[in-house]
């Protein structure tokens, strides 16, 4: 059953990406691009999940569309006014969580501010926030090394946050995380995405299975084949899964859905071909 929902202005855009190492062609005139959804009574922010099996270039796309790496050629653009991405102005979520261990949680969220330009005050402010808002305030005064991982990982995503309004990138946040604390993350991440219509989580991720349960959008990339079935070397995305119009965004219950499970079966009988 699908969700009454419509798609408005662009929040970001990648045209034309391509980007070569050496000889290695890695991503090649790459387009993709996230829309505000709206849906009624609801605020509702954007999940993508990007999946692509090992060595096929989702790391470098990560960089590019965090704007710690140029491309090539092409461009990624924010936001209705179209501006092109720069370092820091997205969020960007490490697999190992980096925090400082010699700072307490409150400490590490406000240096992030500080590097962001926000005076002493305003990180501060800014930080008691947000951990309201992640349910880290009791442990504001806790180092990293105090906390579990689920909460290691809530504190550097709030981190992230001190400094990108918006948008947050994560890499593989699914690795290492036992079923509990995986559908911990589902919860947050839908929850954090129903805070703003803007929010916009992109996450890139080799977990098909986390990356349906979460997602509205899937992208998945691959590399194109000739007319002899030969591999044309650069990443593209070979395909988009609307989830919500397959009725399988924003449910608590996905995982037990007989169409959750079809789709999992027609994606992974597509990876081998990526």
């Amino acid at each position: 059953m699908t969700t009454t929902h419509s798609y408005h202005e662009v929040l970001l855009a990648a045209r034309g990406i391509s980007v070569t190492r050496g000889e290695t062609v890695i991503l090649r005139d790459l387009n993709l691009e996230i829309r505000d959804i709206k849906r009624p009574g609801v605020t509702q922010g954007q999940v993508v999940g990007l999946l692509g099996p090992s060595g096929i270039g989702k790391t470098t796309l990560f960089r590019v569309l965090a704007g710690l790496e140029a491309p090539d050629t092409g461009e990624v653009l924010l936001g209705p006014e179209a501006r092109p991405v720069a370092r820091g102005v997205m969020g960007v979520v490490a697999q190992n969580y980096p925090l400082f261990a010699h700072r307490t949680v409150l400490g590490n969220l406000v240096i992030a501010g500080r590097r962001s330009g926000q005076s002493g005050a305003q990180a501060e402010a800014k930080a008691r926030e947000l951990l309201v808002q992640f349910g880290l305030e009791e442990h504001s005064r806790k180092y990293p090394a105090q906390l579990s991982g689920g909460q290691r990982q809530r504190v550097a995503i709030a981190q992230q946050f001190m400094c990108s309004e918006h948008y947050l990138l994560m890499d593989e946040p699914f690795t290492g995380l036992d079923l509990i604390a995986e559908e911990n993350l589902f919860r947050f991440i839908r929850a954090m995405a129903q805070t703003d219509e803007r929010t916009t989580f992109i996450i890139i991720t080799h977990d098909i299975e986390a990356a349906v349960a979460v997602a509205d959008t899937l992208w998945l990339l691959g590399r194109d084949r000739d007319a002899e079935g030969k591999v044309i070397p650069g990443a593209r995305v070979q395909a988009i899964y609307n989830l919500a119009e397959r009725g399988l965004a924003w449910r608590e219950d996905i995982m037990s859905s007989p169409d959750y499970l079809r789709l999992l079966g027609e994606i992974h009988a597509l990876f081998p071909r990526l």
